[in-house]
This record gives structure tokens, C-alpha cells and sequence, in this order.
């Protein structure tokens, strides 16, 4: 069984659509939080993972090979710290461009994909409790955990433990299972401005990194249409 890993896509539609259209056929497809927040798609990753691509317009849509590869009913998502701001409009604490990110999301989602987001869970089990989904740590989805912090008191009982929120990939194998983050789809701080995604295979217990390259000029320039801070679109090209 082999399970594509997906995390903080961040409105990013363009990376979103090429990573989709990247990835190599999987059993699963999963989404470790942040659908939303900072760039200016967030309406139109909210349906993508969803599986709702109909909604999606001519203007912003995906992909043929990437509409192919998202499930009919969706992909597998838990909240992480952006996606609840923006449902419950709670920006408190977020720097200015993260704010102006949360604002902008909630004037242009639906109330439906409002309700949505809101709902998303803190934790998924999935792969017949196989795969463990988290955002930021499994006893704080708030909680920046770096690769150097992955140990083995982080899984319970789990084959393999997926993070989010620090957008920097990482995975370590140990005698109880794997913890990962495929890092971020849109957008690294590893200071690599590729797309990141991940690739785990239950039978061989690796996990298999990838980057993509993606149109980051047509981020700038629906940056700059949307009216939101200009570096918003420009730190992409340096992987921040």
C-alpha cells in the first residue's frame, strides 16, 4: 500500500496542481492541515480537497493528471493552524502577512467551505488505524516539531505518525514505527522553492521525498491582483 502525503498548501493553487500532477499512483492521499492561509487560492484548495473540482473556474482549475489523482470524496484533512483561524476568525498572534492571509480567506470562501474547515478534526486515523494525521505534534497541534525532535514516544501504536506545520520535510524510522512531514506544498522554508510532497510504501517502510518546480510568477501576480503584501508571492522563490 502506498499513501501520498500532502501538508500546507496555503492557497497555493498553482503548487498545489503540480504536485497533484507529479505524484506517482497511490492507494491514499492525505493532508496534514493548512489547506488555506497566505496565498490567494484558498476558495480553490478548499474545493480541490474536497474533491469538489467542479467549483473550481476555467481561470483556476487543475490539471487533468491532477484532478485525476484527488479521490471522489476527498482527501483526508485535519485542522491545522491556519485553517482554524480562518473558520473561527481567530488571527490572534499571527504576524502581519498571516493575518492579511486569514482575512482574505474568509472574504472569499463560502460559508460552506467555512463550516468545513471548522470541522476538520485535530487528529485522523486512516489505513485502518495504520496512519496517524497530525498538524503540528500529537499533543499539540500548535507544537513546531522539527526532525532533529522526531523520537519514538511521538507514535502510539500507529506505523506512521504524518506532522505538518513547520513546512520543512523530514522522516525517521524507529523500531515503533516512522514520523514524517512531507514538508510544504505551498510554501517551503527549507529554503528549497520547490513544491514538497511524500510518498510512503506500508510493504518496504520507506518514505520517498519529492520536489516539485512550479509556476511561483503566477502566485506573484494573483498576489498582486488580490491586493496582499507583494513578498507574500516573492518569498517563494527563496523557499521561505
Amino acid at each position: 500500500m502506498k499513501v501520498g502525503v500532502i501538508a500546507d498548501v496555503h492557497g497555493n493553487l498553482a503548487a498545489l496542481d503540480a504536485v497533484l500532477s507529479d505524484m506517482p499512483a497511490v492507494d491514499h492521499l492525505v493532508c496534514a492541515g493548512d489547506v488555506v492561509g497566505y496565498n490567494p487560492w484558498h476558495a480553490e484548495c478548499i474545493a480541490a480537497i474536497r474533491g469538489r473540482t467542479d467549483e473550481l473556474t476555467d481561470e483556476n482549475t487543475l490539471s487533468e493528471a491532477a484532478s485525476a489523482t484527488l479521490p471522489d470524496d476527498g482527501v483526508p484533512t485535519v485542522m491545522g493552524n491556519h485553517d482554524r483561524a480562518v473558520a473561527f476568525d481567530q488571527a490572534y498572534g499571527f504576524n502581519e502577512m498571516a493575518q492579511v492571509g486569514v482575512s482574505q480567506a474568509r472574504e472569499t470562501c463560502t460559508d460552506e467551505q467555512l463550516e468545513w474547515l471548522g470541522d476538520l478534526p485535530e487528529q485522523r486515523l486512516v489505513c485502518d488505524g495504520r496512519l496517524k494525521i497530525v498538524h503540528g505534534h500529537p499533543d499539540d497541534p500548535d507544537r513546531y516539531t522539527y526532525p532533529e525532535e522526531y523520537g519514538p514516544e511521538m507514535l502510539d501504536g500507529e506505523d506512521v505518525l504524518v506532522m505538518g506545520h513547520t513546512h520543512v520535510p523530514g522522516h525517521e524510522p524507529f523500531d515503533e514505527g516512522l514520523v514524517m512531514n512531507p514538508g510544504s506544498v505551498g510554501q517551503p522554508r527549507d529554503g528549497d522553492p520547490r513544491a514538497a510532497y511524500a510518498v510512503v510504501d506500508f510493504e518496504t517502510r520507506e518514505i520517498e521525498g519529492h520536489r516539485v518546480e512550479y509556476d511561483i510568477d503566477r502566485v506573484i501576480d494573483a498576489v498582486r491582483e488580490a491586493d496582499l503584501p507583494l513578498r507574500l508571492g516573492t518569498r517563494l522563490r527563496r523557499g521561505q
